[in-house]
C-alpha cells in the first residue's frame, strides 16, 4: 500500500474576549487512496464547549500523523457537529473526540451516532471526552464513565494492566508521564477492561475522593457491536509528543478501527 499524496490544510482563527484568546484549529487531512487499498476512515471531532484545552492544534496533527505513519486509516478532523448525520457518518469506520462540554448536537444526532456505534462502528476518546455530553446516560453508558474532577497534575507512575491489548502490548509494566489526572463517576470496572490505571504510591492519595483508591487512566469495551477505546491522557502539549503515548493512541486506534484484535472483557483490579 503506497501513500501517494498527502495534504494537510489549518485554518486558524484568532478570537478575544475579555483579554482571553483562544485558537479554533479546523484540520482537514486528505490522500488519495482508493477504498480497495483498504484504509479505514476516521471521523476525529475537536470541539470544546465550555473549557478550551490549547492542545487540540497538536491533537489534530498527531493523529493525523499516525493515520499517515501507519498508513492503516485516513483522517476527517473537523469542528463541524453538522457532520455527524447518518448520510455522512456512514462513510466512516470510527469517530474520535477531543471535546469538552455540549458540542452543538441535536438528540437525533447524538442516538443516530450511538446507533452506529451500536450496529459495529468504533469510538475513540480523549481524555476530555468523559467531561462531554455529561448529562447523558446513553452517552456515559457508551464511554464508561463521566469526569467529576482532576485532582492530580503531575508526572506519575502509569501502570499497564493489560500486556497483550494492542494499545498497551508494548508499554512494557510501567512508565511515568506528567500529565492531568481525571477521576470519574458511573465507572466500574465491571462494565470496562482497565488497560492503565494509576500507581496511587506516585501521588498523594489524599486529593483523590474514591473510597477503593482505583483510578483508571486508559479502557476499552464493547457498546452493542462496537468497539470504544478511552484514553483519560492527553490534556498538556507534550503528551502529544511523547512516543509512549503516541504508542498507546495508536494501538488504541486501530482496535477501536477493527484493524487490530483484543480483549475487551472486563476484568477484576490485579
Amino acid at each position: 500500500m503506497r501513500l501517494r499524496r498527502y495534504q494537510c490544510m489549518i485554518t486558524m482563527l484568532f478570537c478575544a474576549s475579555l483579554c482571553i484568546s483562544y485558537i479554533a484549529v479546523i484540520f482537514i487531512a486528505t490522500s488519495h487512496i482508493s477504498a480497495q487499498q483498504g484504509m479505514r476512515k476516521l471521523l476525529f471531532l475537536v470541539r470544546h464547549v465550555g473549557f478550551r484545552h490549547t492542545a487540540s492544534a497538536v491533537a489534530a496533527r498527531t493523529v493525523i500523523e499516525l493515520g499517515w505513519q501507519s498508513k492503516r486509516f485516513l483522517v476527517t478532523v473537523t469542528q463541524d457537529c453538522d457532520l455527524f448525520v447518518p448520510e455522512v457518518m456512514k462513510r466512516y469506520d470510527a469517530f474520535m473526540f477531543y471535546t469538552t462540554g455540549n458540542p452543538p448536537f441535536s438528540k437525533e444526532q447524538l442516538r443516530a451516532m450511538l446507533n452506529e456505534i451500536r450496529n459495529g462502528k468504533g469510538f475513540i476518546g480523549i481524555h476530555s471526552a468523559t467531561d462531554t455530553f455529561k448529562n447523558d446516560p446513553d452517552y456515559t453508558d457508551m464511554i464508561g464513565g463521566i469526569f467529576v474532577s482532576h485532582p492530580w497534575h503531575q508526572r506519575v507512575r502509569i501502570i499497564v494492566e493489560d500486556k497483550e491489548h494492542p494499545a498497551t502490548r508494548n508499554l512494557g509494566d510501567a512508565f511515568e508521564i506528567t500529565d492531568e489526572i481525571y477521576q470519574f463517576r458511573n465507572w466500574s470496572r465491571q462494565k470496562v477492561r482497565v488497560l492503565l490505571s494509576l500507581d496511587t504510591n506516585s501521588v498523594d492519595i489524599t486529593k483523590g475522593a474514591r473510597k477503593d483508591k482505583d483510578y483508571a487512566i486508559s479502557w476499552c469495551k464493547l457498546y452493542g457491536k462496537g468497539r470504544v477505546f478511552y484514553t483519560a491522557l492527553g490534556h498538556r502539549h507534550d503528551v502529544w509528543e511523547n512516543k509512549i503515548f503516541r504508542k498507546h493512541l495508536l494501538g488504541g486506534i486501530l482496535w477501536a478501527l477493527g484493524i487490530l484484535e483484543g480483549d475487551a472483557t472486563p476484568r477484576p483490579k490485579p
